[in-house]
């Protein structure tokens, strides 16, 4: 009769180790390094280096494009003008420069 009046400390020990186990899971799912939050952080990374792709992907495309303007093949006068005139400071003949 002793043994009914004992509480039993098996479930109990099994109800506290899936409870702890439950809690670990649950932080690692939240908190880990392949979490929500570590989820979050690397999408915000994702659109952030998505846009710095695309501004020098336009930055590229004007090089390209100057380039190509300023090659042997075609050559585009106004833009070496201007290229002669920034660069070397060069002016023309006929103009006054005023400072």
């Amino acid at each position: 009769m002793t043994s009914r009046n004992r509480p039993a400390v098996g479930p109990i020990i099994y109800v506290a180790i899936v409870f702890g186990l439950g809690l670990y899971f649950t932080f690692a799912a939240v908190q880990g390094d392949y979490g929500l939050f570590r989820r979050a952080e690397i999408e915000a990374d994702r659109k952030a280096l998505e846009s710095q792709l695309a501004e020098i992907e336009a930055r590229v495309a004007r090089m390209e494009n100057l380039t190509k303007r300023l090659s042997d093949d075609y050559l585009d006068l106004d833009l070496l003008d201007q290229q002669a005139r920034d660069v070397l400071g060069l002016i023309r003949a006929d103009e006054i420069v005023i400072r």
